[in-house]
């Protein structure tokens, strides 16, 4: 029998059109104890959705780092490289992670004081917020009214020698409960949307990619994204642009010579575009943060080079420049009527598709806040995919 499925739960902000084929609930279905036709079934419908919603699981970390390994039954690291970036004291990632003993893949992330948890004595968990990232910030004022930020729109990888998980999971343990907050761009644009308290926000990569007009569908279609390497250690001493999508140019990343020790050979170079195997679309996958090249092909024999934008192809490593332009091509999809922001419950599970959505974590917690979420994503066995020669041909 079919596994039932329900839409998510979208907020008042969102647009239902956008969201026809984003996200599903999994009904009567538990997780952690799958068999193998269910799972089948599961990982065609995440695929298909990008996004699943487990409502009251019950799920040990053992059972998650299983579940999330079936997506990549080679994989076995963390997506960071079993939190040896997060160990890295200079990385950005370092106060956000911390290893669950007995499953390493596992990371407990959240907010507050945890006692006794999953083999750790105690753990002071930091909960990201744009107000230590962001060249700017809301005013204390505003902050307490509930006015918060995306803190980094991202895709979860290490983004230098291991490749982009496949899947993550994320688990809720402990969800502290509060008023609804506003998330404001502050960008110029009045953008604003009421979320959830401490909501982890997704867009589609797919949508990024189809609202995208000609010229830049033919852009996207034809360049590769060079990462920097360590990107979280270069990007730390930066800062983010108000809508958590990007870095200012401000000259304040970290040298490349003072990064902890790095080869060419280990450097990530991924197409914009990642190819779903399960449907062939094409998702606009990028990290914004961490990229500090792009690459162009030129235009196929007998396109149309009228309004292409470099038809010859080229190569830009100008980083302001590089970054505008990636900021054009992603700012349409973060828009509030196409983000959907997670209102999470206790036992909530959801499980996305990494190489098929953007996500970020938005607002704030008070200390006395305790929230407790298990992560878990596994480097994979092998890089994204990008747009096949007949893609290029359909869009360029």
């Amino acid at each position: 029998m079919a596994i039932q499925t329900a839409p998510l739960p979208l907020p008042a902000s969102a647009d239902p059109s956008k969201f026809a084929e984003f996200g599903r609930e999994v009904l009567n279905v538990d997780p952690g104890n799958l068999s193998p036709e269910e799972f089948a079934e599961v990982e065609k419908l995440l695929y298909k959705h990008s996004a699943l919603l487990f409502r009251n699981a019950d799920l040990t970390p053992e059972q998650q780092y299983a579940l999330t390994k079936a997506f990549d039954p080679a994989a076995e690291t963390y997506g960071h490289g079993n939190n040896k970036t997060g160990n890295t004291k200079s990385s950005i990632l370092h106060p956000d992670l911390k290893t669950i003993p007995r499953q390493p893949q596992v990371q407990l992330i959240g907010n507050g004081m945890v006692y006794n948890h999953e083999g750790l004595e105690e753990a002071k968990l930091k909960h990201p917020s744009h107000t230590n990232f962001h060249k700017t910030r809301v005013s204390p004022e505003d902050e307490e009214k509930g006015v918060t930020r995306f803190y980094r729109w991202h895709i979860d990888a290490a983004l230098y020698d291991l490749s982009p998980p496949k899947v993550t999971t994320l688990y809720g343990i402990k969800v502290p409960v509060g008023p609804k907050q506003t998330c404001r761009y502050d960008d110029g644009t009045g953008d604003e949307f009421e979320v959830p308290l401490g909501t982890t926000a997704f867009v589609s990569g797919k949508t990024m990619f189809e609202i995208l007009p000609p010229e830049l569908k033919s852009l996207a279609v034809r360049s590769k994204v060079k990462y920097s390497p360590h990107p979280y250690v270069w990007m730390a001493p930066a800062h983010a642009k108000s809508t958590g999508l990007g870095i200012e140019t401000e000259g304040l990343e970290m040298p490349l010579g003072e990064l902890p020790p790095w080869e060419e050979s280990k450097v990530k170079v991924l197409p914009i575009l990642w190819k779903n195997p399960i449907t062939g679309d094409l998702h606009f996958q990028v990290h914004p943060c961490g990229v500090s090249e792009l690459f162009v092909d030129p235009l196929p024999t007998n396109a149309q080079r009228e309004g292409a934008l470099y038809p010859d192809g080229a190569h830009l490593t100008d980083l302001g420049q590089v970054r505008e332009l990636l900021y054009k091509m992603q700012r349409p999809a973060i828009a509030p009527k196409l983000v959907y922001p997670h209102d999470w419950h206790e036992k909530d599970l959801v499980v996305f598709y990494n190489r098929g959505v953007l996500h970020s974590v938005v607002g704030a917690f008070k200390p006395e806040q305790v929230r407790a979420f298990h992560q878990c994503n596994l480097a994979a066995s092998d890089d994204p995919t990008g747009p096949t020669a007949e893609d290029v041909k359909q869009w360029a």
